[in-house]
């Protein structure tokens, strides 16, 4: 059965939509302008997805394109009457209609679960629409290296009155359409498990995120096993004013040294907004040689940068508590105050089992890992029925505090103990060989104590930039990569700019080859690429200089770049008061590439290569320090 991947163009006279099947390179191409009136074959297209089954897959389609069919389905009579400009004209006053109903805020007029063609939307089922995580689909092409990221050439309120404008806006539809069907194609292990949940649980997860998928699948569990109905959990919420920190804290927090009791004493003090927890507390102390910060959301800390080697007899052992955040809740009993505690309780506990029975290949055990996590989120989204701040507030405060009663037992516990890293749920220590098995042996009493179950490993090398950008290399020399270190299976709403350079970094610390080495054997010119993006009250503009003179040519919101010997300058211009910034800043040249016509060889793009190298170095560097102070390399 084919589905259909798809996307409109809806320009003041023209509209246009562009379905490839999802699986072969058939295409079909429908037009309402001027110049044709496609809209009966339209129409029977849409008659044949809707007796087969086929479904749609676009990229925002739930908030757009799905809206502009069933418009269109719901129309049909009426609109068969016109002439195909004035289709386009009414689609395009839909379509106009639709974006201000989204800036507006405002539900969608039609319902997924009222539309005649069923969708699939990529940009939901992958959480893009989250603020932290909002990419358009320029950016997504962008992280996917596809060789045209070109904007919209035509603005939508042209009036198009050529066969050629027309083919412009083909050819660019056509490219969205083959890069959704790309993004259709990496997320199909997720779609089929969203597809397998839709069926199992009878709800319609088949575009759904991560955190709707836990919202809708806890809710649908805790239902059966309280007795209160889905509708009547939606509206449940714990709204609050202020929560008291002090009535928080688990009783077995107890610290030995000042510092630590200095931080208790501080946390106790706190009386938090409960409508605003962001950046509600803040807090560092540095003990033995490690700052450490804290907030209401989680604590991190680092030594200072640098190349930590076991050698010497001194061994890294890294530990990380076992669904943290979820087991502080199952074991300490805690649930949103308005729901049932012991049925909350369980239920979140059984997941957690569960999925402990269930091989880590098994889709299941990822949907369970999901709804773990997520739930511990969603208690503080007003928008969920889980939320309730205190619970947040539970969770990550003793999370701090109890991760800091295994630091400090640790570190005083342990002769020549040397802290490294804290983050979150887990930390990181160099300690002398001998002292292996008390390690273990405090690690086992603090797990007596906090009911929770840590997990260790051991590194043979660490290179910290800082807690959040690091390379680990285990004794069985697996490697894990964080921040401007990550390389690989990067998430595609993340910025991969200059790949080189991390690359170049893991080569040097990892195998220990020099910089110029590994940016002479990498080949891939996207490796060299940055992307950059714009919005509000700013634009993109180029200078460069052409036929002896200087010319600024306005740019498109996103780009692609890199750096080069003979290109131009790149700036971001306030359109409201003509301020400029360099995207680059100093003496280097920008190319814009964000079209490839054909791939050449590396060295026909006339890459600056000092650009990149002098970051890497930068990088070492800062990590390096002196290196008369500093263990060996390798």
């Amino acid at each position: 059965m084919p589905n259909y991947v798809i996307d409109y163009e809806t320009l003041k006279n023209c509209t246009l939509l562009v379905a490839e099947d999802y699986k072969k390179d058939i295409r079909k191409i429908f037009t309402m302008s001027r110049m044709c009136n496609h809209l009966k074959e339209l129409l029977v297209f849409f008659d044949t997805n809707i007796k087969n089954k086929e479904w749609h897959v676009s990229f925002n389609g739930l908030a757009f394109d799905s809206q502009i069919t069933e418009f269109i389905l719901r129309n049909r009579e009426r609109l068969l009457l016109l002439s195909g400009e004035q289709v386009a004209m009414e689609v395009y006053a839909k379509s106009q209609s639709i974006i201000n109903r989204q800036e507006e805020g405002l539900f969608n007029e039609f319902s997924e679960k009222d539309l005649k063609i069923k969708h699939l939307d990529v940009f939901k089922l992958n959480h893009w629409d989250n603020p932290a995580k909002r990419s358009s689909l320029k950016w997504i092409q962008y992280a996917m290296d596809w060789d045209n990221i070109i904007e919209m050439p035509i603005h939508h309120s042209t009036t198009i009155t050529s066969w050629k404008e027309i083919n412009t806006i083909i050819d660019y539809c056509c490219n969205d359409v083959k890069s959704t069907k790309r993004i259709m194609e990496l997320s199909k292990d997720q779609i089929a498990l969203r597809g397998s949940l839709s069926q199992e649980y009878n709800l319609p997860l088949y575009s759904a995120s991560e955190p709707r998928i836990s919202k809708e699948l806890f809710m649908l569990f805790l239902s059966k096993k309280t007795g209160i109905n889905k509708y009547e959990l939606r509206q449940l919420r714990t709204n609050r004013d202020k929560i008291r920190v002090s009535e928080l804290i688990l009783p077995y927090t107890n610290f030995k040294t000042e510092i630590f009791k200095k931080l208790l004493d501080n946390f106790k003090e706190v009386i938090i907004d409960a409508k605003n927890t962001k950046g509600g507390f803040k807090y560092s102390l540095n003990y033995k040689g490690v700052k450490t910060d804290f907030g209401l959301g989680g604590v991190h800390g680092a030594i200072e940068s640098g190349v930590y080697t076991a050698s010497d007899g001194m061994i890294i052992m890294t530990s990380d508590v076992q669904s943290y955040y979820p087991n502080l809740a199952i074991k300490n009993k805690w649930s949103p105050a308005h729901l049932p505690q012991q049925e909350f309780c369980e239920l979140y506990q059984w997941f957690f089992e569960e999925r402990l029975k269930i091989p880590k290949k098994d889709p299941r055990n990822y949907v369970y890992k999901i709804i773990l996590n997520s739930t511990y989120g969603l208690s503080n989204d007003k928008n969920c029925f889980l939320y309730d701040p205190e619970f947040t507030m539970r969770i990550t405060i003793n999370g701090q505090l109890s991760l800091m009663m295994l630091y400090e037992m640790l570190a005083e516990g342990i002769p020549n103990c040397k802290p490294l890293m804290q983050n979150t749920d887990g930390l990181e220590m160099m300690i002398p060989k001998e002292y292996k098995d008390k390690y273990l042996e405090i690690c086992a009493e603090w797990e007596k104590i906090t009911n929770l179950v840590l997990e260790h490993d051991e590194y043979k090398k660490l290179v910290i930039g800082d807690v959040n950008n690091y390379v680990a290399i285990t004794t069985t020399d697996k490697t894990k990569c964080k921040g401007r270190f990550e390389f690989e299976n990067l998430a595609l709403h993340k910025n991969k700019s200059f790949l080189a350079i991390p690359k170049a970094l893991f080569n040097y610390f990892v195998h220990g080859t020099l910089p110029e080495q590994s940016l002479a054997e990498n080949n891939n010119i996207f490796d060299y690429c940055a992307g950059v993006k714009i919005k509000g009250d700013w634009k993109f503009q180029q200078i460069c200089v052409r036929d002896g003179k200087l010319t600024k040519e306005d740019l498109q919101k996103t780009l692609r770049y890199y750096i080069s010997n003979n290109g131009c300058k790149i700036i971001k211009t306030n359109t409201l008061d003509a301020r400029e910034i360099q995207v680059e800043s100093g003496k280097w040249l920008l190319t814009e590439m964000n079209k490839m016509i054909i791939h050449k060889d590396l060295q026909d793009y006339n890459i600056d290569l000092s650009y990149y190298t002098d970051k890497v170095y930068k990088e070492i560097a800062n990590i390096i320090g002196n290196p008369h102070k500093q263990m060996s390399l390798f």
